[in-house]
């Protein structure tokens, strides 16, 4: 007798009937009208950024209707009556989010047309009432309809039913606004200032960043910055963990601990002016604690502050260490306690000693945690401003990349090279927030 089985019809992953071609269609033309909609708004943006001022753009964009004029209006009030103003509008928006995000998903044909006044108004009104461009109303609107639009259609036909995708986009655009405002659109901004000269109007390509590596500000502020990156989180890991080993084993660790880690607690500010008081140099008695031991031995006062090439960058490093070594201590600290002690007893009763056991057992046991500190410590290292502008002001070859960004534009109004040495600083920076990342979660997948 022949075998007369057939083969059971394919189902889609949630156990339901297979795709059928209305389906099929479904899912490609969403796909084809958000590729669409995208190329539309990128075109868009391409002619709203090549759009030429107008002679009075107030004429074409609706009047009153953004956060200036809102925030230019609640300035105009009295202090007690600007509090109860914001409460109730953050609590407005608050509300129309979650009423949004609540009742918006639902089905039915009243949440349908919720949907769909929503999908339109809400990057509508955004744009509105940011104006990043006045001289371009009509782009800006356009921006925005063709946002909405594409947002409704790929929700409406989002294979997770009607609403996920609205509430998806709800959920997440407070937080990526903020990443657009606050990181994304300051970084392109910067990175395309850094190609113009120092008013920002004429285009001079490379220029700047020759002028970083070449010129005497520029060239010291790297030079600098990558000493720092290199020393600073060496010994301060280096210190961490030999607090971290040798506390662990100590009377009164609690309190040790408390003293070691105080220094971290102290902003970089408060460090640079005690530091400072350390390093002080003037003629008849010293202040200073460090010229005072000098001169009680018979030397002559010294200004630490102003001595080159590179030791006063040194001294500086110095504050620095002092108030990341409690952090690593710390880090490291909760680490080792975490090495499972039978490694420890096996490598003991094999013979090792003190020594062997920690740089076999130890070490390796809390490789992560010590990739962790060294490069969070490096990237505090590179963004290092405060300390610089308190003890020296970068004056004597002192100079690192975060203070001479802030001294080019606040100081000399050259914000072509604030921008360079600012992408500069990001380059640098980057890579160890990439390999942070990775380690992170590779100790999480071990755990």
């Amino acid at each position: 007798m022949s075998d007369t089985t057939t083969a059971p019809p394919r189902t889609d992953q949630a156990g339901g009937e297979p795709p059928g071609p209305r389906q099929r269609f479904s899912s490609r033309t969403s796909v084809l009208i958000g590729v669409g909609g995208l190329v539309v708004i990128l075109a868009l943006l391409v002619l709203l950024l090549l759009s030429s001022p107008v002679e009075d753009p107030a004429k074409i964009v609706i009047p009153g209707v953004s956060l200036t004029a809102f925030f230019q209006w609640l300035g105009n009030m009295g202090p007690i009556v600007q509090i109860p103003i914001i409460l109730v509008v953050f609590g407005a928006v608050v509300g129309i989010l979650l009423l949004l995000i609540e009742y918006a998903p639902r089905p039915g044909k009243r949440y349908f047309w919720i949907r769909l006044v929503a999908s339109f108004a809400i990057p509508v009104l955004a744009l509105m009432m940011l104006r990043p461009y006045q001289n371009a109303f009509v782009y800006v609107l356009g921006i925005a309809i063709v946002a909405g639009g594409v947002l409704f259609w790929v929700d409406y036909r989002a294979r997770e039913g009607a609403g996920y995708l609205f509430q998806l986009v709800l959920f997440a655009a407070p937080a990526a606004v903020l990443l657009l405002i606050g990181l994304i659109y300051p970084f392109i901004a910067t990175f395309v200032q850094s190609f113009y000269d120092k008013t920002g109007k004429e285009f001079i390509g490379f220029d700047n960043y020759v002028w970083v590596f070449t010129q005497p500000e520029g060239t010291w502020s790297v030079i600098n910055t990558v000493i720092w990156v290199l020393i600073c989180p060496t010994i301060a890991t280096i210190v961490g963990l030999a607090y971290a080993v040798f506390i662990d084993r100590a009377a009164g660790e609690k309190y040790l601990k408390v003293l070691i880690f105080m220094p971290f607690a102290i902003s970089f500010v408060g460090a640079g002016i005690i530091w400072k008081f350390v390093y002080d140099y003037r003629q008849g008695d010293q202040l200073g604690i460090l010229n005072a031991i000098v001169t009680a031995f018979g030397g002559d006062p010294v200004a630490w502050l102003s001595v080159t090439p590179l030791v006063n960058s040194l001294l500086l490093m110095v504050v620095f260490i002092w108030s990341q070594t409690g952090l690593a201590m710390v880090i490291l600290s909760a680490a080792i306690k975490a090495v499972p002690p039978e490694q420890n007893e096996a490598a003991e009763l094999d013979g090792a000693n003190a020594w062997q056991r920690f740089r076999n057992v130890t070490v390796p046991g809390i490789r992560s945690s010590i990739v962790v500190v060294v490069t969070t410590i490096a990237i505090a290292a590179l963004k290092i401003y405060d300390i610089v502008a308190v003890m020296t002001g970068g004056r004597a070859n002192t100079s690192v990349l975060a203070f001479e960004m802030v001294n080019q534009q606040q100081r000399f109004q050259s914000y072509g090279h604030a921008a360079a040495l600012a992408v500069v600083l990001f380059i640098f920076v980057t890579p160890l927030i990439v390999f942070n990342i990775i380690q992170i979660r590779k100790q999480r997948e071990i755990r």
